[in-house]
């Protein structure tokens, strides 16, 4: 819940050269800068800190985002693999882990 004053000072501290570690936790989706009328933006953040930010994700894939993590992963590693073997192993990821089934 931190405002745009808030943000400007993020920037600032990020630029030192004693730089912190900053981990937001958010469940927000798009809305309103605190601190301004009229200013939307992912997460409430703006854009400018937002595009310095890594975004992980803290819920579960769905079988279908599964599938297309394992063809990203078979067409980097040079492996052609059919729709069915696909769907195969992302049922599995879906009731074990990622890192399991690749």
């Amino acid at each position: 819940m931190l405002d745009i004053e808030c943000f400007t000072y993020l920037n600032r501290a990020l630029e030192s050269a004693l730089s912190p570690i900053v981990i937001f936790a958010t469940n927000r989706g798009m809305c309103t800068i605190r601190g301004t009328e009229d200013i939307k933006s992912p997460h409430g953040i703006p854009v400018d800190l937002l595009d310095r930010l890594l975004i992980i994700r803290t819920i579960p894939y769905t079988i279908e985002e599964i599938g297309t993590i394992v063809g990203i992963r078979a067409r980097t590693e040079g492996l052609e693999i059919n729709q069915e073997s696909c769907n195969y192993l992302a049922k599995i990821g879906s009731v074990t882990s990622l890192r399991y089934f690749l």
